[in-house]
This record gives structure tokens, C-alpha cells and sequence, in this order.
């Protein structure tokens, strides 16, 4: 989670049931730490397909032993 030097006041209209529906989700304390933890998943998810795309067709089948 970003650090208390990175954040930035920001003001947004945002629907309260998402909001509330993203707490119970993510087990936030606070509507600002939904946010920021929603936020901070959507970039995450964003990196990770970006992974996937650029190494499609790249691994051989059986090249990744199952744990």
C-alpha cells in the first residue's frame, strides 16, 4: 500500500454501495482504504496481464511442474 508521502487529496463521486461492498471485500477498516486497496488491485491485475500477453506461447507445455 502506498506510503502516507505518497498520497494526494483527491475528491470523487463514487456510488456508497460499491463502496461497502468493496470494505466487506477487502476487509477494509475505512471507505479511503477500500479505495486505495481497489485502486492498488486494478494496477496489479493490469501488470499481470500485461505479463500474460507478452509471454503467451512462450512456455512449452509440461516446462512448469504442478506443486
Amino acid at each position: 500500500m502506498a506510503t502516507r508521502s505518497n498520497l494526494k487529496r483527491k475528491a470523487f463521486f463514487v456510488d456508497e454501495n460499491v463502496v461497502r461492498r468493496a470494505r466487506k471485500a477487502l476487509g477494509a477498516a475505512t471507505d479511503a482504504e477500500a479505495i486505495r486497496a481497489s485502486l492498488e488491485r486494478v494496477a496489479e491485475m493490469e501488470e499481470f496481464w500485461r505479463f500474460m500477453n507478452r509471454t503467451r506461447r512462450s512456455l512449452r507445455t509440461g516446462s512448469i511442474e504442478a506443486a
